[in-house]
């Protein structure tokens, strides 16, 4: 997730101080991926050595108002048009897990399997639950957070078919005479 190109995104609506960055980063992602205060300072921070943001003094209160330069906005347009890179994936816990269960010995894979699953269904349940809520109240403000709730739903839904599949391989190594429990051959 890029915090720099979502920081400058909010700033091209309006010049902010750090924390109101951070709550309406929130706010329009549906906390589904809090930020920690440091980190959005820390961010500004970069930016503005960059030359991306600006400090335009304080607002009354001791909070840094910080705008967006010409050369931000230019980054954020470029951001919006291009897509996003699938070349290098974020590490998956859980793939990282499962694939480290199967080659070694002594790990029920099995029931690594259902552990996440039960996890991944009710995180799929939840999500469906605030989805229909918000979808039943819906204000203009909340597409946002439906897209985000959509993403997390989808998200959910490939994990549970995934672990099936897992749990399938599994069960069709043990009827195929394999182990799941020796590493793989290289």
């Amino acid at each position: 997730m890029s915090i720099r190109h979502s920081l400058l995104a909010l700033l091209q609506d309006r010049p902010r101080y750090g924390y109101e960055l951070r709550v309406e980063f929130e706010d329009r992602t549906g906390a589904a991926w809090p930020l920690n205060i440091g980190q959005v300072y820390t961010t500004l921070d970069r930016l503005e050595r960059d030359g991306l943001v600006s400090k335009d003094g304080d607002d009354g209160g001791g909070h840094v108002i910080y705008s967006i330069t010409d050369a931000g906005a230019g980054e954020v347009e470029a951001w919006f048009a291009g897509a996003v890179d699938r070349g290098n994936p974020p590490r998956n816990e859980i793939a990282i897990k499962l694939a480290l269960a199967v080659t070694l010995p002594g790990v029920d894979t099995s029931a690594v399997i259902q552990s996440q699953r039960e996890v991944s269904v009710k995180a799929l349940q939840e999500h469906t639950q605030a989805r229909k809520a918000v979808s039943a109240n819906q204000k203009s403000t909340d597409t946002a957070w439906l897209l985000v709730l959509d993403s997390l739903i989808f998200q959910a839904e490939a994990e549970v078919r995934w672990l099936d599949l897992c749990e399938a391989r599994m069960v069709q190594g043990q009827v195929n005479g394999g182990s799941n429990q020796s590493a793989p051959q290289r």
